[in-house]
């Protein structure tokens, strides 16, 4: 009962009209945890329509945020919350039953391709999550 009445929960949250893009991102991959296709998908619709493409690469940003300056040798990192909720809608997209349809899979590596390109030097992120 306890995860149905977070569930729930959750249902209402995803019902509001005006989620943050962040916020869409959590919901999505956890209705992709638990099962629910049709909150999954319509929360992933809804982001697709935020998306950024850029350079051949998907990714998502906080709304309001300044566009950053081209510079043709400098390439900044984006900010922590960024990667994290793009990394949050690759595993939405990832994490469906069935298997994910080869279509998904191809956004996907889109997604993964921004991912890829925030790593340092070292590897790492700027996040931790």
């Amino acid at each position: 009962s306890v995860v149905r009445n977070a569930l729930f929960c959750l249902e209402t949250a995803a019902n509001q009209e005006e989620n943050h893009v962040y916020t869409k991102a959590l919901l999505a991959y956890a209705f992709a945890l638990a099962g629910n296709r049709e909150k999954r998908k319509a929360l992933l619709d809804s982001l697709e329509k935020e998306a950024v493409r850029k350079d051949g690469s998907v990714h998502w940003q906080r709304p309001g945020k300044e566009p950053e300056a081209d510079l043709p040798y400098y390439r900044s990192r984006a900010p922590s919350a960024e990667v994290e909720m793009t990394a949050y809608v690759l595993l939405a997209h990832l994490t469906s039953q069935p298997a994910p349809a080869q279509e998904e899979l191809s956004f996907a590596s889109l997604i993964a391709k921004w991912i890829s390109s925030q790593q340092n030097p070292s590897g790492g992120f700027s996040s931790t999550q």
